[in-house]
This record gives C-alpha cells, structure tokens and sequence, in this order.
C-alpha cells in the first residue's frame, strides 16, 4: 500500500507567501497615495530616526516593553532633535501568535515653530491599548499591530483619540537566512477634534518604510532603510501637506 505524505510546512510557506505577497503589495499602494498630489504642494524635510525597541518575558505568560526612540530632522540643513519618544507598556500572551498590551507614552517635541514669548519645546503624554499578531513562516514574517492612543497634548485642551494600524512583512533571503527584506506600512487616523490648536478629526498621517533586516541573534536584529512619512498638518488646507524622507535605522532587543 503506498503511503500518502501531506507537506504541510509546503502549504504553510505557499499561505505565507501570498500573505507577504499582499503585505507588500498593501504597503507599496498605500505609500504610492503619497504622490498623488503635486510636489508643490508639499513641505519636504530630511530626517532621520533611530529607535531601540526591547521586548522582556515574564512569568505567566506576562510580557515587558520600553522603546527610547529619538528623532532627528532638518539633516539637510543645520540638523537638530525634533522628538524624544519613551514608550513602556505591559503585555499579556494570548496565544503564540497573539497579544495585548497597555502602555504609556511620553513625546518630548524640540525646535518646534513657535511664536515668541512661546516656548519652542512642547510636551505629550499617551496612553495606549494595542493588539499584536506575529506569524512565522519558513522563510516569512507576519507583524500586524493595532493601537489606540488617548493623547494629552501641552496647550490643548481635552482629550485627543487616535487610531493607528500597521502591517509589516519580512522575507528571509534564502541564499542568506540572516538577511530579510521588509516592508511595513502604517496609518494614523485622528478620531475627534479637540479645540482649535488640536488635531482635527480624520486622516492624520501615513508611514511608508522598504529596507533589510539582520538578524544577530535571537536576542538581537536590526532594520535600516526608506521611510516615507506623510503628514497632515492642520495648519495648511490641504490633507496632506508634509512630507519627510527619512533614514530609519531600528533596532530590536527580545529577552
């Protein structure tokens, strides 16, 4: 009798190369929208970011979190800090592939524009609610992370809410397993007005990011590459009206 054997690693890597394959395609039209108004219409700055995400476990299926993640703009000009993010949170496994999170956030905002006797220094604090899935594959990797952010910013009065959603996909080379493509897309939506200084309800922003991965270890990885971030500042009429080319150089801690 001959003995029938089912592949099903195959059939996982086949499901998660049409996954990856969506991811990519998702993020390359959603940073594509980018571009769909004339460059004149834009501000456009150079920056650069460089965020260290570390990810503890803990006893009982509990997970830690802290993110120091500095950010750098004007590299074209004089260059000078634009935002300090502290970003802690407590998690809890759901299942393997599956998670929630409660954290806070502190955003430090320098060298912003200000009209004197206003300070050019503005802070934010955040709390935040966030669902991560991961999935891996053979030579494939699944991040889709959901958050909602409830934002107290210096100067406004009220509560500012924000949803933010993003998809990320992660290819290892087979030639080199240690390398990976990515790409990740991300979009911010602002879900009330809050006063006239505050953000104003709908579309806030959206980060396009294409770059490669190295893996050290299992404790250890980084990314470098493109982002394209598109912002919607309240100030100038049309929706979206900055755009920031930048140079994202992330790192990733897992204990």
């Amino acid at each position: 009798m001959q003995r029938v054997v089912v592949n099903h690693r195959g059939g996982q890597c086949k499901w998660g190369l049409r996954v990856a394959t969506i991811a990519f395609a998702w993020s390359l039209l959603a940073g594509g929208e980018t571009f769909a108004q004339s460059p004149s219409t834009f501000n456009q700055d150079f920056r650069l970011w460089s965020p260290v995400f570390m990810t503890m476990k803990l006893p009982s299926s509990f997970l830690a979190y802290m993110e120091v993640q500095p950010r750098f703009a004007d590299l074209d000009e004089d260059g000078h800090i634009d935002q300090l993010l502290i970003r802690p949170a407590l998690g809890y496994q759901l299942t393997e592939h599956l998670s929630i999170w409660q954290g806070y956030a502190w955003v430090g905002n320098y060298n912003q524009r200000h009209t004197p006797p206003q300070s050019p220094f503005f802070d934010e604090s955040r709390i935040y609610q966030q669902v991560l899935y991961t999935r891996k594959f053979e030579s494939f990797k699944i991040v889709s992370r959901t958050r909602l952010e409830e934002r107290w910013i210096e100067h406004v009065d009220g509560t500012a809410v924000r949803f933010r959603t993003m998809l990320r996909g992660q290819y290892a080379l087979p030639m080199a397993p240690e390398w990976a493509l990515v790409a990740a897309d991300e979009i911010f939506v602002h879900l009330n007005t809050v006063g006239s200084r505050g953000p104003e309800a709908g579309f806030d922003q959206n980060r396009f990011f294409v770059g490669i991965n190295r893996t050290f270890s299992k404790y250890f990885n980084m990314d470098v590459g493109y982002q394209n971030q598109l912002l919607n500042s309240r100030s100038i009429p049309n929706l979206a009206n900055q755009l920031n080319h930048m140079i994202l150089l992330q790192f990733f801690i897992n204990i």
